[in-house]
C-alpha cells in the first residue's frame, strides 16, 4: 500500500524539511550512545565525539572556526539569546543601546528580544521586500549607539534575500553589532560569514533536512560575547547555554550539514529551475496573479504570490484536498492563516495580502512535483474563481 507522502506533493520546505536519509541514519546511531557528553569516561568521551564531529561540520557549513558554533534547541532560542543589550565584541562595549529590527523579521525576533520596550526601532522594508539601508543610516544617526542591528538573511515568507553584509558595515562603522537569522538560507545557498559581515548568526537543522528541535548559535569571529545566557546550568557549550546537549538531534544535524555543504551551488542552480516552474504554473492559471518580492533577489526555492479576490484559506484547503501541501506564510502561528506582517511593511493591500500562498521546494523536490502542483492549480482556480464571483453576487 503507498503511504500518504506517495499520493502528495509537499512545497512548506521553508516550514520544515522532510528528514533526510544521512541524517536519520546518523540521529538513530547516536540514540545508543550512553554517555552525557561533560563524563570524562569513555562513554562520556564517545558522547563528546558525536557533538564534536556534528560542531565541526555545521562550522564548515557557514565558514566558521568550530569554536564559534553553540547548539541550542532551534532557531527561536538562538534568536531570543542573541538579542540581548549585554551583547560586546571587538570595537563594540556592552550595553547595546539600542535594537534595530528589520519590520520583516521572523516573530521569534521580534516577540523573543530581551530589549527594553523603549529602545526597539522597527526599521523600514521597501516595497520589493528589501531592507531600507537609507533608512537604516537615518536610524543610526538619530539616536543613541551601539546599536544591536537583526537582519533575516532571507524572508522566510517571501524569499526575499537581504543586504546584511551592506548593513553590518554600516552598524560596524558606529561600533554596533549585527545578528543574522540564516534559517532559510541554510541548505539553500552558499553561506560565508565572512562575507556575510554579521557578528552572529543562527541555523535551524529542520530547515534543510535535520532534525526538529535542534540548530545553532554561531558567533563568526573571536570575542564577541552574548553576556548572561538565556539558559544558565551546568556551564555546556563553553558557558553559552546550560543544559546536557541533545547528541542524537545534534548528530543528525551534522550529518545533514555535511550532505548539503558540498553540492551547495548545483543544488541552488536545481532548485531555482523548480521553483521558476512553480511560478510559471502559477501565471498560467492565473494571468493577474502578483508575485510577491519579484523584482528582488530571492532564494532560489520560494514562491509567494496571492490572486486577487482569491482567500488564501480556501486556496490552501483545495490544493490539500488535490494532494499539495502549501502555506500560506510563517507556520508559527499555530496553524492559523493570519495576516502577514511582511506583506504589511511591503505596502501590500491588506485584501491582497489575505490571499498570499507560499510554496517553497528542498533537497527532495522533484520536477514531478512542479507537473502535479500545476494540474491541480490550473484545476482549481478556475472553480474559486467562480464562487469568489457567485459570493460576491450575493452580497
Amino acid at each position: 500500500m503507498s503511504s500518504l507522502s506517495d499520493k502528495r506533493v509537499y512545497l512548506d520546505y521553508n516550514a520544515t524539511s522532510p528528514l533526510r536519509p544521512e541524517a536519520r541514519e546518523a540521529l538513530v546511531a547516536a540514540l545508543e550512545s550512553r554517555g552525557n557528553p561533560s563524563s570524562i569516561h569513555a562513554e562520556g568521551r564517545a558522547a563528546r565525539a558525536l557533538v564534536e564531529e556534528a560542531r565541526r561540520a555545521v562550522a564548515a557549513l557557514v565558514g566558521v572556526s568550530p569554536r564559534g558554533v553553540h547548539f541550542v534547541s532551534g532557531g527561536t532560542e538562538a534568536v531570543n539569546a542573541a538579542l540581548t543589550p549585554d551583547a560586546s565584541g571587538p570595537g563594540a562595549k556592552a550595553p547595546m543601546r539600542r535594537l534595530i529590527l528589520s519590520a520583516g523579521e521572523h516573530v521569534a525576533a521580534l516577540q523573543g528580544h530581551r530589549f527594553p520596550t523603549d529602545s526597539v526601532i522597527l526599521a523600514a522594508l521597501d516595497r520589493d521586500g528589501r531592507f531600507d539601508l537609507d533608512g537604516l543610516r537615518m536610524l543610526l544617526e538619530m539616536g543613541p549607539t551601539p546599536v544591536l542591528l537583526a537582519l533575516q538573511g532571507a524572508n522566510n515568507e517571501t524569499g526575499v534575500i537581504q543586504p546584511v553584509a551592506e548593513a553590518a558595515a554600516l552598524v560596524h562603522a558606529r561600533g554596533g553589532l549585527v545578528f543574522c537569522d540564516a534559517a532559510q538560507l541554510a541548505g539553500r545557498v552558499k553561506i560565508s560569514a565572512a562575507e556575510l559581515g554579521a557578528d552572529w548568526i543562527s541555523v535551524s537543522a529542520h530547515k534543510f533536512g535535520g532534525p526538529k528541535g535542534v540548530g545553532a548559535l554561531i558567533a563568526t569571529r573571536e570575542g564577541l560575547v552574548l553576556g548572561t545566557p538565556l539558559l544558565r546550568g551546568g556551564g555546556q557549550e563553553r558557558g553559552a547555554r546550560g543544559g546536557t546537549e541533545n547528541v542524537a538531534a545534534i548528530a543528525g544535524f551534522g550529518a545533514a550539514a555535511r550532505a548539503v555543504v558540498d553540492g551547495i551551488g548545483a543544488e541552488a542552480e536545481r532548485l531555482a529551475v523548480l521553483r521558476d516552474g512553480l511560478e510559471r504554473a502559477v501565471r498560467d492559471a492565473a494571468p493577474d496573479a502578483v508575485v510577491f518580492g519579484a523584482r528582488a533577489p530571492r532564494l532560489p526555492n520560494t514562491v509567494a504570490f496571492a490572486i486577487p479576490g482569491l482567500a488564501a484559506s480556501t486556496l490552501l484547503m483545495r490544493l490539500d484536498l488535490e494532494g499539495v501541501a502549501a502555506s500560506s506564510g510563517s507556520a508559527c502561528s499555530s496553524g492559523k492563516v493570519a495576516a502577514s506582517h511582511v506583506l504589511a511593511a511591503m505596502g501590500v493591500e491588506p485584501g491582497l495580502a489575505r490571499g498570499a500562498i507560499r510554496l517553497s521546494l528542498g533537497w527532495a523536490s522533484r520536477p514531478a512535483d512542479v507537473m502535479q502542483f500545476a494540474a491541480a492549480f490550473e484545476k482549481i482556480v478556475p472553480v474559486l474563481r467562480r464562487s469568489a464571483a457567485t459570493a460576491e453576487g450575493r452580497g
